[in-house]
């Protein structure tokens, strides 16, 4: 008897990046699914930037491009998700507040430790800015990145995944961001695998009803 292969689940990306640059974090979850690592198929990505450095990303890889410009109305995130009916959402440098979306089965990638290092206005090197301010000042010798679902306020939803990077007062600004951004794209595809597989949910409503998988020691943070 021969068996169907079960279809991939569908990953939709939003990244901001720059009108310039940025958006390797998106071409990383492509190269990954495309490898194996990510057992996703991503259907597309959303940028604010028409032009910038996540559109020619796409482009590259073949990946469907949506330019998305303000306002950024919970009604045209339901538009785009409907449009592209993906299972999941993956916010990777996406800097605008998400609104209307299943927080069950949408997720972010912070560029430092949660909650400290979170909030509006935190996001992309000004966190890297604060991280080495600190870190000047003798409050810590870590940074990190963490991962969380993503509900109605900035980096508030639960943190499924935190990965602890050392620093000391030598390092500058663009050498921490440095070291956050290779472990993000180390680690981001590999985890996001993780939640497509649904080792790692939660209800979306309780942050006690967040399931992690045990052999992996992720710690609960809230």
């Amino acid at each position: 008897m021969a068996y169907l292969r079960q279809a991939r689940k569908r990953l939709l990306v939003f990244a901001s990046g720059t009108a310039t640059g940025g958006g390797s974090g998106f071409a990383k979850l492509v190269q990954a699914s495309r490898m194996g690592i990510l057992d996703a198929l991503v259907v597309g990505v959303v940028s604010n930037h028409k032009d910038g450095g996540v559109c020619r990303h796409a482009k590259e890889l073949a990946v469907v491009f949506q330019h998305f410009p303000k306002p950024w109305a919970e009604e045209k995130y339901r538009e785009i998700v409907v449009e592209f009916r993906p299972d999941f959402v993956a916010l990777s440098g996406w800097l605008k507040l998400v609104r209307g979306l299943d927080p069950r089965t949408t997720f972010n990638i912070h560029p430092g430790p949660l909650p400290e290092y979170g909030g509006k206005g935190m996001y992309g090197h000004r966190v890297h800015e604060k991280v080495w301010q600190d870190c000047q000042a003798g409050k810590i010798h870590q940074t990190a990145i963490s991962m969380h679902f993503v509900d109605a306020e900035y980096d508030k939803g639960p943190v499924f995944f935190h990965y602890p990077i050392d620093i000391s007062p030598e390092d500058s600004v663009d050498c921490i961001a440095r070291k956050a951004n290779s472990a993000e794209h180390f680690w981001q595809p590999r985890i996001t695998n993780l939640v497509i597989r649904g080792d790692i949910a939660w209800d979306g409503e309780n942050p006690e009803s967040l399931v992690l998988p045990r052999k992996y020691n992720f710690p609960r943070r809230k």
